[in-house]
Order: structure tokens, then sequence, then C-alpha cells
């Protein structure tokens, strides 16, 4: 999975999902060349998901039907 800036340009791949303990572990590369692991604990998800409504929940499970 690549995340992109607004001009186009790739700021993250991430090429790995891993679980370590109660936490999410994203590992990859940002910037293309600078490896990267990142720790996903749980308080900061509930948190994220604080950031949702009904109108995004949409668009998110409408983006995997697309192309």
């Amino acid at each position: 999975m690549k995340l992109f800036s607004p001009d186009g340009s790739e700021l993250m791949k991430i090429e790995a999902l891993e679980r370590d303990g109660d936490m999410l572990v994203l590992k990859g590369t940002a910037f293309g060349a600078m490896p990267i692991t990142a720790q996903l604990r749980p308080q900061e998800m509930r948190g994220g998901f604080s950031l949702l409504n009904l109108k995004l929940v949409c668009f998110l499970v409408s983006m995997l039907l697309r192309r």
C-alpha cells in the first residue's frame, strides 16, 4: 500500500502489517528510501475512530469497490 502527497509523490510504502502484543506494527519505507517501523497502539486506534462520521465511513466502503 502506498501513501501519496497532494503533488503525487510517494510519501510512504507500507510493506507489512504485523501484530506485536496489543499493538499493530507497520513496516515500510518513507520517501522511497528511509526504512520505517511505526506502532499503532489501542488508544490511538480508538482516537482514530473518533475522526470518522457516517458520510466518511460510506466513502471508505465505496473505495473498496472502485478500480
